[in-house]
């Protein structure tokens, strides 16, 4: 059993959806609960944070990095710094753009660095990267070959009840569980 918050920023729905997709994954892991917390709303929920044993961090990519909302979550946690109520607590993340690319691979460095300012343990993807081809991602676990974290692309033109695809929320459910699994598996808190 573990207690796990994902703490997310959501420009156009995409981002929530992996949020959303991830907390499953969470919750498939027996006796595991996962409370999903946007940004907007990370003022009034500091105490979940600090009492759960893992928090998995959610944001889509703009223009290579973060978003400013999310980022202002980041820079939020400078109240409590020097206290650590983070410290040996399991972190991971997610990201999503509308682009293949789009520099998400910086934004799950931009979570990772953040995540070790707080004495925090960051949990990668223990996924191989899908096999490329035509017709083989269907199905496929992380088609976008991340190693650091859970990766998506979401054609801009879809609403989030069709993008991100089943294959990145699929991805995102597995970060969850197995974040849920290792938080178990080292006893926190």
């Amino acid at each position: 059993m573990s207690n796990v918050v994902v703490v997310y920023h959501s420009g156009y729905g995409h981002t929530r959806a992996m949020a959303e997709a991830v907390a499953r994954g969470v919750e498939r892991h027996l006796g595991s609960v996962c409370r999903l917390i946007p940004v907007e709303e990370v003022d009034e929920r500091w105490e979940c944070l600090h009492q759960a044993d893992a928090i998995i961090f959610g944001a889509p990519t703009y223009m290579g990095s973060a978003s400013a909302a999310f980022k202002g979550f980041m820079e939020s946690t400078a109240s409590f710094y020097l206290a650590q109520p983070w410290r040996d607590k399991l972190a991971a993340g997610f990201t999503n753009s509308g682009s293949l690319c789009g520099d998400k691979l910086n934004t799950l460095l931009q979570m990772a660095v953040f995540a070790a300012q707080h004495s925090m343990i960051w949990v990668g993807l223990d996924l191989l990267p899908a096999r490329s081809g035509i017709g083989v991602f269907d199905g496929q676990l992380n088609r976008l070959g991340s190693s650091l974290g859970a990766m998506a692309q979401s054609n801009v033109d879809l609403p989030p009840d069709h993008a991100p695809p089943p294959e990145d929320r699929n991805t995102a459910a597995h970060l969850g569980e197995r974040v849920a699994r290792l938080a178990e598996r080292l006893g926190h808190p």
